[in-house]
């Protein structure tokens, strides 16, 4: 263990946030996500939830200032009726780190599962809420 290192991060997951690059994308996947298929490096957090490994991840991890949205989820599918009241526990969680970045994009079902086949990593969780996939694009660290 290590201080100030959130414990839900595990190992694993640590070194791929410190390998990751300005602009490289880590997507966290709920529990319905097709992770394994999808993913160029797979973390599983299968015991956990997306809001507890965003809030950790987003202790140690720089948003991208330098896209409009360093943030995305999953669009709702239309015609489907389901309204994610997850989002807004996410939108509050980001704004607590980056409050640039709380405004997330919106991303078709389809074009999120392309999109993170290209993301660096992929975090499979075993969160049961609907449409609770996010992806987070990296920024950079700047020491003051």
């Amino acid at each position: 263990m290590l201080k100030g290192i959130p414990k839900i991060i595990s190992p694993e997951l640590l070194k791929i946030l410190m390998e990751m690059g300005h602009g490289d994308e880590l997507v966290i996947g709920d529990g319905n996500f097709p992770a394994a298929s999808c993913a160029r490096r797979l973390v599983r957090a299968d015991g956990h939830g997306v809001p507890e490994l965003l809030d950790a991840i987003l202790k140690l991890f720089p948003l991208d200032p330098y896209v409009p949205a360093p943030v995305g989820l999953m669009a709702v599918v239309p015609g489907d009726t389901v309204q994610p009241v997850i989002w807004e526990e996410y939108r509050r969680i980001v704004e607590r780190y980056d409050p640039k970045a709380a405004e997330p994009e919106f991303i078709e079902r389809f074009a999120f599962y392309e999109r993170a086949k290209q993301a660096y990593a992929i975090v499979a969780t075993g969160e049961a809420a609907l449409y609770a996939n996010i992806i987070l694009k990296k920024g950079v660290v700047v020491e003051s």
